[in-house]
């Protein structure tokens, strides 16, 4: 059975010549894969690492799939694949506190509820 969810992520990695991308979820469940050769909103619009995106996402078995992405915030987070690599949080640079190193998408969500 697939579910279809509307969910914000943040681009972390793309294949421009491809038109392939891995998308970290709001949800912090499993990433999402995005092809290109799906009907898109940003058709003729690249998505780059960082990009804060929403789209459409099914998901069947352990698979999500990304659909119909719509640039949200462009570069809005940059840095974000360097930050999640296991060097980044090595234990020497671990803060106190585990859920420090979780990046809130609460604002988003927020700007989502108000726009509705």
């Amino acid at each position: 059975m697939m579910s279809s969810t509307n969910m914000y992520g943040v681009v972390l990695w793309t294949d421009t010549a491809e038109k392939k991308a891995v998308i970290w979820c709001e949800d912090h469940g499993n990433l999402a894969f995005y092809s290109g050769t799906d009907q898109s909103a940003v058709e003729g619009v690249s998505l780059d690492a960082g990009d804060l995106i929403q789209f459409d996402m099914n998901e069947e078995s352990n698979l999500r799939r990304a659909r119909n992405p719509q640039l949200v915030g462009q570069s809005h987070f940059p840095e974000i694949a360097q930050r999640l690599r296991p060097e980044a949080t090595s234990h020497r640079a671990m803060p106190q506190s585990a859920a420090t190193n979780v990046i809130s998408m609460d604002a988003f969500a927020e700007r989502r509820r108000v726009a509705v």
